[in-house]
């Protein structure tokens, strides 16, 4: 394989950080070279695991979900979706590329969408125990009311990685949306924290996924005897687990933009991108449809 060699002493990026103070990378655009990744990653056979939750009416994101991974995420590469759903009858068929299969696994809905959010480590864990480490090498947990919309490769594999939050990327620890109740298992203090992740985009290894999503479920169970519910519910617990288990490799917020924030001069890639989407819209499955994704 012929490519350029990397210099000692040029830096790809100067205008981002590439790399925590734990030593684990920062993942940009130009902070890698794709082809070697898949190279290596093809020598070990890998298979990926992607899940999303397709509860009540947002069975209505699937198809744009999937249809646009089929053609932005882990090109090349064997990939199992799996659509964690109360519906079933309403997940559309697709066609998918060969060496990809969609499996969906039948779960309880929650009157609460709050209930709902937060039952997912739960689901996530029992599955990684129960079928996961069986069927895939890596896990990758995501929105399903989002698109991808360039590429996103093995470059964000790794033991066990987070999302930074593409609200607080360049605020202070202090207005982090952490859950600042002390009563609360999610509780962090005002001075700690390293950066604010989004719990619609994590992943890694299946143990490690187990660790993190039985860390967030016990924690949450915990809470609700004391009849609290952090802010931000599932998030929050994310958010705690990754201050004192920190990630071995963290996504730039190219891995989740949100739509309607503009382009930032650093964000030289979107990734992934939220729907625009309203609560009307989402009572509404026929207005569902119409909705329109930001541009790129």
């Amino acid at each position: 394989m012929l490519y350029d060699k990397p210099q000692t002493l040029k830096p790809p990026r100067v205008d981002v950080l590439m790399v925590t103070p734990w030593l684990a990378p920062i993942i940009w655009d130009g902070s890698f070279n794709i082809d070697i990744l898949n190279a290596q990653f093809h020598q070990r056979n890998v298979r990926v695991g992607i899940t999303v939750f397709a509860i009540k009416k947002y069975t209505v994101f699937v198809k744009t979900f999937i249809e646009t991974a089929e053609q932005f995420f882990m090109v090349g590469h064997k990939v199992n979706y799996y659509v964690f759903t109360d519906q079933a009858n309403e997940i559309v068929n697709l066609t998918l590329t060969e060496g990809r299969q969609l499996v969906i696994l039948e779960v309880p809905s929650y009157k609460r969408w709050q209930e709902v959010s937060m039952r997912r480590m739960e689901m996530i864990r029992d599955h990684a125990r129960q079928r996961f480490f069986k069927e895939v090498d890596f896990l990758v947990c995501v929105d399903v009311d989002m698109k991808f919309s360039d590429s996103v490769g093995v470059e964000i594999l790794s033991d066990v990685f987070g999302t930074v939050h593409p609200s607080y990327y360049n605020g202070p620890r202090n207005r982090f949306t952490y859950e600042r109740r002390p009563r609360s298992t999610a509780y962090i203090p005002r001075d700690e924290g390293d950066f604010y992740y989004a719990g619609g985009h994590f992943g890694g290894t299946v143990a490690e996924v187990y660790k993190l999503t039985n860390f967030c479920h016990n924690a949450m169970m915990t809470d609700k005897e004391k009849n609290i519910e952090a802010i931000w519910h599932d998030e929050s617990y994310v958010n705690k687990y990754f201050l004192y288990h920190k990630p071995t490799k963290i996504l730039s917020p190219e891995y989740l933009w949100i739509s309607g924030y503009g382009v930032p001069v650093f964000l030289r890639r979107r990734r992934v991108v939220t729907l625009l989407k309203n609560n009307n819209a989402i009572r509404n499955k026929r207005a569902l449809l119409n909705i329109k994704s930001y541009k790129t």
